[in-house]
């Protein structure tokens, strides 16, 4: 129950990234903030266990994925960083917002998701995995965490 797989499904990955991007946007263009905290949540959620305890993890592996055909498997490490840093941005947005009463910044922080899950849902560019090829260039991420990710590329798939 608790762990990420791997590897993933881009498939799905997508459908999720997809999903946080509906989210995302009906947060900023109706200011339901209320909804910051939840995206908090999922991403927690999916950090914690992959799809397991997230709602939109489950949609998007048992409903919407599989009727797009075989899955594309892609390194987990990777997608797991990417949801990480979604849970810093989104659980900074939601502090923001209820600790501090800051629209502006959870707006921006909004917006920062909205850019990120846009480019994976609709573009298949994951930021979080070109963050995390680049940390093991660096050498900040050893090479044992994921050994296929040497394939992790910067072109979209």
């Amino acid at each position: 129950m608790i762990g990420f797989p791997n590897p993933v499904n881009e498939k799905a990955a997508r459908t999720v990234a997809a999903g946080v991007l509906v989210i995302a946007l009906l947060a900023l263009s109706t200011q339901w903030l209320w909804l910051t905290p939840l995206m908090a949540l999922g991403f927690v959620a999916r950090v914690a266990s992959g799809p397991t305890l997230s709602p939109l993890g489950q949609l998007a592996t048992r409903v919407i994925a599989p009727r797009l055909g075989a899955p594309k498997l892609v390194p987990g490490p990777p997608k797991r960083f990417a949801q990480a840093i979604g849970t810093v941005v989104t659980g900074g947005a939601a502090i923001a917002w209820l600790a501090f009463g800051s629209a502006l910044v959870a707006n921006l922080l909004l917006a920062v998701i909205v850019i990120a899950a846009g480019l994976e849902s609709i573009l298949g560019v994951c930021l979080g995995c070109i963050v995390f090829g680049l940390l093991m260039s660096a050498g900040v991420i050893p090479e044992e965490t994921c050994e296929a990710c040497n394939n992790v590329s910067f072109a979209t798939r």
